[in-house]
């Protein structure tokens, strides 16, 4: 996402980076824009608090003396603003209501502003999902959204231009516990579809028996993770078209009276 900042001729005055703490890349927003004044948006009281203190240079750091200080904000209370830039690094796939933050995203852009995320794809840990479902256990994650549709969701809120690309990494683990451990540190499944009730430790050691078919050619356990990268950008306003068009009484007689000599 970083390599996408230099699509901007004239930097940012106004960044808003969305769930800041989540995406943790404020500090590179920061430094590539040190002049834009950066919003910090969290979705949960928590977050605002941690993201006021990660967000705090050392005293030592010069910085702190003569950049702006970023202002964190609660989504909830999140005012409309005039950004160039609304910045949302790996969350988007925790959002529920996917077309209604596109909208939200317009009003706070200025003409010209651009919109910039990066989120988990449908081919997110496809090898875990085929094992579950094998075992005709529920869904391991919740459904993550392809990059078309997400164009398509960008068009609908009345983006122009929309971009998508994805790419996909391979994580490799020494041991299934590891695996499992990354895995929780990752999130919980919120998926409607998940196991109703709470795993036993009898059942983790099950699940590590059956991820044996996940390793690789190296004899490591190896999942592969979607990343889905977009952007696009809000168009300028066009005028529109009067109306009605007026034309004064005596330009009407004359146009008139050339027909008719036209016409004869």
């Amino acid at each position: 996402m970083a390599e996408r900042l230099l699509l901007f001729k004239t930097p940012p005055r106004c960044i808003v980076d969305w769930w800041s703490f989540l995406g943790a890349s404020a500090q590179k927003l920061t430094t590539t824009f040190p002049e834009a004044a950066l919003i910090a948006v969290e979705p949960c009281d928590i977050l605002v608090q941690r993201s006021r203190l990660s967000l705090r240079l050392p005293w030592w750091n010069p910085r702190r003396w003569t950049a702006l200080a970023p202002d964190v904000m609660l989504e909830s209370a999140m005012p409309s603003c005039d950004a160039q830039l609304v910045w949302a690094n790996m969350v988007l796939h925790g959002v529920t209501d996917l077309p209604a933050l596109m909208r939200r995203w317009h009003r706070m852009l200025s003409p010209g502003g651009f919109a910039m995320f990066s989120c988990l794809g449908p081919d997110t840990v496809r090898e875990l999902t085929s094992v579950y479902s094998h075992l005709q256990w529920p869904a391991p994650t919740i459904g993550f959204v392809d990059m078309h549709d997400l164009g398509d969701m960008l068009v609908h809120a009345g983006y122009a231009d929309p971009v998508m690309d994805q790419e996909r990494l391979t994580v490799h683990w020494d041991s299934a516990p590891a695996l499992c451990r990354d895995l929780r540190l990752l999130g919980g499944n919120v998926s409607p579809d998940r196991h109703s009730g709470l795993r036993t430790p009898r059942w983790q050691t099950a699940l590590q028996t059956v991820l044996e078919p996940l390793r690789d050619t190296s004899g490591r356990f190896a999942l592969t993770f979607e990343i889905v990268y977009g952007h696009a950008f809000k168009a300028e306003t066009i005028a529109s078209a009067p109306a009605e068009t007026q034309v004064p009484l005596g330009e009407m007689r004359r146009l008139l009276h050339s027909a008719r000599k036209t016409a004869f």
